[in-house]
């Protein structure tokens, strides 16, 4: 595997992947008081097959954790995917809790 540089760019409200000094993918997300939305990752083509995918996946995840103040909400169909591929994640996505009406 590369040589993944990863960091958090919050003005843009994304995570960002680096190889080779160039912008090699990111993963966008939205906040809420309590989630983070990952809703869209991309890599670029010309570093498909060199696991920036799952350095962006794992870095975001691991950032997510470490602060402990939201539940993840995983729109985005390759993070969602990577989670399920890696269940020692699966504590931080966000479980949809359904209200029990009374009449």
């Amino acid at each position: 595997m590369a040589d993944v540089q990863t960091s958090h760019n919050p003005a843009e409200h994304r995570y960002e992947a680096h190889l080779d000094g160039e912008l090699a993918g990111f993963a966008e997300y939205q906040l809420t008081d309590k989630l983070i939305i990952f809703t869209h990752t991309e890599v670029d083509s010309a570093f498909e097959g060199k696991g920036v995918g799952s350095a962006l996946a794992r870095f975001a995840l691991d950032d997510v954790r470490a602060t402990g103040t939201r539940e993840v909400l995983p729109l985005c169909p390759f993070i969602k995917g990577w989670i399920g591929k890696h269940p020692e994640y699966a504590d931080l996505v966000h479980v949809a809790r359904t209200s029990t009406a009374t009449d």
